[in-house]
């Protein structure tokens, strides 16, 4: 706690800010939302860490999945540890250091290898001036959304940079299919992960290696501005802000930033930035003139600098599937529409 004791103490502070000004059930949904992903980092990282190991273990493996000098480790551990009252002493307060380290880094929101998927600030600032709250849609929005077409927002994309906490830097391919209805549209987010960049001993062994999806509804008021919607997912309901649309030659939606805030109290929980495309490669080039953009509509502040966001990884698409015995494991024991539970778009 003390290596991050200022933003533990700003975090309490706009904490209590936060509930003093919020409803009861208000301050309790967005702490869940908060907490949720707040946890889920810090405890993801040792799974992914330990996959690399298991598949790291030479020797035999048990019905092609399990290497035996890999459970033989584990045994050894596990004895070692039920033995020594001392070992298991030591381990705990390392883990719990740990992860409490892991938080308190992401409160401070300047570490480099945390920017983009773990930025955990309450009113997150990201230059010398702090910006309170969420901004209104007028104070973010390019001229390009002017007569924006719902139609033309409908389709395939292909997520290429995020700033987002409720997602993870090791995930990969990332896509966003959008189906309009009566109400507004459904948003289907389709991931993989961990990617081969980050995991590339275990990525394939992933239940997630031939992706899974989530889906959540976004509704358009009757008299909403051009560009403005509401959406309801992750148990939590935010507006989502087209910031800017770049056109191709037919006149066709071929790029868009868009923009999620919550705000909580008058305290800003929480920013998802995102720069799509309508094409699965973009040049770097195309990705610093989004930047630029983002820049132009007041973004930078919350999140949309190129070392505050991560670039979404992508594997070859001739590729194709992946065929292995882990594979055939999660088809077996039904994991492979897990998220299909968390859908919110019904």
């Amino acid at each position: 706690v003390l290596a991050h004791g200022g933003a533990w103490a700003d975090f309490l502070s706009r904490l209590a800010d936060m509930r003093a000004n919020s409803s009861g059930a208000e301050f309790a949904s967005s702490l869940r939302f908060w907490l949720f992903s707040a946890v889920i980092h810090p405890v993801l990282q040792p799974i992914l860490y330990a996959s690399e190991v298991l598949h790291a273990a030479p020797g035999p493996k048990v019905a092609d999945i399990v290497p035996v000098s890999f459970l033989l480790g584990c045994g050894v551990i596990a004895v070692a540890y039920s033995s020594f009252s001392d070992l298991r002493r030591v381990t705990g307060i390392a883990l719990m250091s740990l992860f409490v380290l892991y938080i308190g880094a992401g409160l401070e929101g300047r570490d480099p290898s945390l920017a983009g998927d773990y930025d955990i600030q309450l009113d997150g600032t990201y230059g010398e001036k702090i910006e309170r709250g969420c901004p209104a849609p007028e104070e973010v929005q390019l001229a390009s959304v002017e007569g924006f077409d719902l139609q033309k927002y409908a389709g395939h994309w292909y997520w290429h940079k995020v700033h987002d906490w409720t997602q993870f830097k090791e995930i990969y391919d990332t896509t966003l299919d959008i189906e309009l209805t009566d109400e507004g549209y459904k948003n289907t987010l389709g991931i993989k992960g961990p990617s081969p960049k980050t995991n590339p001993l275990s990525w394939d062994k992933s239940p997630l290696a031939n992706g899974a999806h989530y889906s959540w509804s976004g509704t358009i008021g009757p008299n909403a501005q051009p560009g403005v919607s509401n959406e309801r997912g992750f148990g939590v309901a935010f507006p989502n802000y087209i910031v800017d649309v770049k056109t191709d030659s037919d006149g066709q939606y071929d790029e868009i930033i868009q923009f999620q805030c919550i705000e909580t109290g008058g305290i800003r929980l929480y920013e998802g930035i995102d720069f799509m495309s309508r094409s699965p490669v973009m040049a770097e080039d195309d990705l610093l003139a989004m930047h630029e953009r983002a820049k132009r509509a007041g973004l930078y502040p919350y999140g949309a600098s190129p070392e505050q966001m991560h670039h979404v990884e992508r594997r070859d698409s001739s590729l194709g599937p992946v065929h292995n015995a882990w594979q055939r494991m999660w088809d077996a024991l039904g994991v492979r529409n897990a998220m299909d539970v968390l859908d919110e778009s019904k």
